[in-house]
């Protein structure tokens, strides 16, 4: 067993050093007289070997076939009295494999700290050189991200500090994929033009997609010609698979997606979560960089 050292065995009654002391026999007068081997006084016996230690034969035996199937019975039937024992097993196993995904997804945050806090690819709101970054993986067409800009747009009014990434994360169809080509176009062409965007953008009721987006853009001064001939480029295309493969590490599976430098969070948890999870992100940021 790793880390455990078997002491040496000596024998326990090892014969000590012996002395002989003279001491005259009477012999019947006329006997034959038996004179022993000297031996000098202080001179070491030769103690007895030993006999082999015996090891004892494992004390457990396989149960029969008779012996199994009443162990088996008796937790069949215990289980079946007790169901929400298999209730509780099947709850902490899950947080058990949702702790080490948390972990995980902490691990990957860390690995690829520079492409999901300062890529030069991405959107930056707020504070640019704000002590704590949020970062938000969304979708135009996500319901969920459309309620949780409120929350987005009230955290920033309020933190003077916080510096917010947006990520332009497609994964509800080709409308969305479309709507994310126009955004980056946005971004790439009239960097200062993206906010007023974004915010119209993702405030629209029904479907979004290619044409939407382009409205929105001529909406605010834009001109939808060039972002559609941007909107091909290899640089859009390449600004959304960076977003992708972030996503895979990270394991996002839907919008929106929260990062900090501490936690993923996934969901429109609420403005009251959200800032907690700022809090947090700025107490563990305090001596790091990019946060």
């Amino acid at each position: 067993m790793a880390n455990e050292s078997v002491a040496a065995m000596a024998p326990a009654n090892a014969a000590a050093p012996m002395t002989t002391t003279s001491t005259p026999t009477m012999m019947p007068t006329g006997a034959p007289t038996m004179t022993p081997a000297a031996v000098p006084t202080g001179a070491p016996m030769m103690a007895a070997q030993p006999s082999a230690m015996s090891v004892p034969e494992d004390s457990q035996t396989a149960l029969n076939d008779e012996e199994r199937s009443q162990v088996e019975g008796i937790i069949r039937n215990y289980l079946i009295a007790n169901p929400e024992i298999i209730r509780d097993a099947i709850n902490a196993l899950q947080l058990k494999e949702d702790a080490a995904a948390q972990q995980q997804q902490v691990s990957m945050i860390g690995d690829n700290k520079k492409l999901i806090f300062s890529s030069s690819r991405q959107v930056v709101l707020g504070n640019p050189k704000g002590d704590v970054t949020l970062v938000e993986f969304f979708d135009y067409n996500c319901g969920y991200c459309r309620r949780a800009h409120a929350d987005m747009k009230q955290l920033i009014a309020e933190d003077p500090n916080l510096r917010v990434v947006l990520k332009e994360f497609p994964i509800l169809g080709d409308g969305s994929v479309q709507a994310a080509q126009i955004a980056v176009a946005v971004l790439l062409t009239s960097p200062d033009k993206y906010p007023a965007f974004h915010d119209e953008l993702i405030s629209e009721k029904g479907a979004v997609d290619g044409d939407k987006a382009l409205a929105v853009a001529q909406d605010i001064g834009l001109d939808p010609a060039v972002l559609r001939a941007k909107a091909d480029s290899d640089e859009v295309k390449a600004n959304i698979n960076e977003v992708r493969d972030l996503a895979q590490k990270l394991d996002l599976t839907g919008t929106p997606s929260y990062v900090t430098a501490s936690a993923v969070v996934v969901g429109a948890v609420g403005y009251d979560n959200l800032k907690a999870e700022i809090a947090k992100a700025r107490e563990a940021c305090k001596q790091a960089a990019n946060c």
